[in-house]
């Protein structure tokens, strides 16, 4: 199951510079930060010349075509965090939205609003007298949470809107 907490894209493409890899962990996605980093890894390694590793290490400037593949293989990692980030974003968006249809549709179709609801175990928010939620009950723990927080501030787990 893919977390689709929202995410920085800026964030993910500067960590994926900072690191290879490194980006797409903060994006949980483990297999693809290992591969980006076996990419790169093996980039090195592989393709560009001991002489231009060992003097970038020392602090030269190696000749930017020995590098070259290098550079490619980091940019393309970077990109990808970034779009990545945008399209994890995006779903969540798409998850948050039809969640809420669906929540509403119920609710138009029974005259019941949510205010009339009373608290329970369930996770459903109870409403003060404005309809405004001001607590929700934490599917996974019980504890009553903000629902404003996207996770509950007792076990730190993902909470249903």
């Amino acid at each position: 199951m893919t977390d689709r907490s929202r995410r920085r894209p800026w964030l993910a493409a500067v960590l994926a510079l900072v690191v290879s890899g490194l980006g797409h962990a903060y994006l949980r996605r483990w297999g693809r930060a290992l591969g980006w980093y076996v990419a790169v890894t093996a980039t090195l390694v592989v393709i560009v010349p001991d002489a231009a590793v060992e003097g970038l290490i020392a602090g030269d400037a190696p000749p930017v075509a020995d590098v070259a593949p290098a550079l490619l293989v980091v940019a393309a990692s970077v990109i990808d965090a970034y779009v990545l980030a945008l399209r994890n974003n995006r779903d969540h968006e798409r998850e948050r939205r039809s969640a809420a249809a669906e929540r509403a549709r119920p609710e138009a179709s029974s005259g019941r609003t949510e205010a009339a609801a009373p608290p329970d175990s369930s996770g459903q928010p109870t409403a003060d007298r404005d309809g405004e939620p001001d607590a929700m009950s934490c599917p996974h723990c019980g504890r009553e949470t903000d629902p404003s927080f996207d996770f509950c501030q007792w076990c730190a787990e993902p909470v249903p809107e």
